[in-house]
């Protein structure tokens, strides 16, 4: 479709926290160059000129479910949403100033170090966020936090993950028991295309 130059927005980027490459797949997210047209509309690409112009999606609620590093919010900042009455009852049945600024998860990649590699093995941590097909790799600290319920980080809207990830041997075993890993926690869970988001990759950080 040809958009006249006064309709299109160019050279803009995203650094993969608002647009998704795959319509309702979140997990699937878009990092590079992209151009906009005034009917809200993303495509790939620098201009409609720099091809292929892919279309892009924005991720539902991006304001809350992918936040930047240090992000911080109030309470009241959640709960004015329609979607949160269960979250709107604890505060109020608490006795929580809804003023109170509190943070919420933000991608922190824990990597193997020469020990784990020792070892063969490291945990890798997560979290989805509860009302949304959303999934964030974390650290141990903000893991322990949520799984702590600790009253600083936003933990009511976020499940905890953490997986027994192999990282050497036998490449092929390491694949697949990985795999299974990944599959019973979707299972126990119900972690809706978590596979997907990790892209399939079992042998991740293999050596």
């Amino acid at each position: 479709m040809y958009y006249p130059l006064s309709q299109i927005k160019t050279n803009l980027y995203t650094n993969g926290q608002e647009f998704t490459l795959t319509l309702y797949t979140p997990s699937n997210s878009y990092v590079g160059s992209y151009w906009s047209t005034s009917d809200g509309k993303f495509f790939t690409g620098k201009t409609p000129q720099d091809t292929p112009n892919n279309e892009i999606f924005k991720i539902p609620n991006n304001d809350l479910a992918i936040p930047q590093p240090s992000s911080q919010i109030t309470l009241l900042d959640v709960i004015s949403s329609e979607s949160q009455p269960s979250l709107k009852t604890y505060i109020v049945t608490k006795k929580i100033d809804p003023n109170f600024s509190i943070s919420i998860p933000t991608q922190n990649i824990t990597l193997p170090t020469t020990q784990d590699y020792q070892v063969g093995e490291f945990r890798r941590y997560f979290c989805k966020k509860t009302n949304e097909l959303i999934y964030i790799e974390i650290d141990k600290s903000t893991y322990d936090k949520l799984v702590n319920k600790d009253p600083q980080i936003m933990w009511q809207l976020y499940t905890p993950i953490n997986l027994a990830w192999q990282i050497s041997g036998n490449k092929e075993k390491v694949a697949n028991t990985n795999k299974n890993i990944v599959l019973l926690a979707m299972q126990r869970q119900k972690l809706y295309q978590f596979d997907e988001y990790l892209k399939y990759d079992y042998t991740k950080y293999f050596q």
